[in-house]
């Protein structure tokens, strides 16, 4: 045989058949399996409910902001009246000093009526705005709604009442009863009749607001 020609040389190995033939002590070591990739950790943000900024209230908050508003506006037209029917007072001196002629708010039982009407129902106005505010911020909540439209109606029954009387008192100061021998009282007590019948149009725009609350309370609780 030819020295060219390499040598074939086969390993012989004393193992039990079926075992697998031992790893050689020479070759390299194999590399030791890849641990496997730790799963990423996701940390999901906690989800609050957000009950105050639901875009589906978007609606229901518009008619809350406006019943705030319109309750503000209310005010001043009743306080207004209230002022302007207690402080009208107004005296004629006839002939002497010692013989006058005086007309005064609590000479009219309608007058006075109407001043505590109008005192109540700005007091009113003024503690129910912090509710019509948490009213504004939670507008799906219904009971709140439902106290301010059965007080906003007891205070709409109060002021139309007193607005009335005194309207047909005012109405009497200017033209008289020719029947009953009643002379317009207007005709000498001028800054009595101004300041009277200013608070009664002040109470009838006040009365005009109030409705206006109890339509949109009434429209929004059957909204929801």
């Amino acid at each position: 045989m030819s020295t060219s020609e390499a040598a074939t040389v086969i390993p012989v190995y004393d193992v039990a058949p079926g075992q697998g033939a031992p790893s050689n002590s020479k070759a390299p070591a194999a590399a030791p399996p890849a641990a496997a990739p730790a799963a990423a950790t996701t940390t999901t943000p906690r989800k609050f409910p957000m009950r105050f900024f639901r875009r589906s209230d978007r609606g229901s908050r518009c008619m809350a902001f406006l019943d705030l508003l319109l309750r503000i506006a209310a005010f001043g037209p009743a306080l207004a009246a209230a002022i302007a029917t207690g402080t009208s007072d107004e005296t004629l001196s006839v002939f002497t000093e010692f013989f006058q002629f005086r007309a005064r708010f609590d000479d009219f039982p309608a007058f006075l009526f109407l001043m505590v009407a109008s005192a109540i129902a700005a007091g009113y106005l003024l503690l129910s705005l912090p509710f019509s505010a948490v009213v504004v911020l939670r507008p799906q909540t219904t009971v709140l709604r439902l106290l301010l439209l059965v007080c906003d109606t007891i205070m709409l029954g109060l002021l139309t009442a007193g607005a009335a009387a005194a309207a047909a008192i005012v109405d009497l100061a200017h033209s008289g009863n020719e029947r009953a021998n009643w002379v317009p009282i207007c005709m000498q007590f001028h800054g009595f009749c101004r300041r009277t019948s200013g608070a009664v149009v002040a109470s009838f725009l006040s009365v005009f607001i109030f409705v206006l609350l109890v339509v949109l309370a009434a429209f929004s609780i059957r909204k929801r």
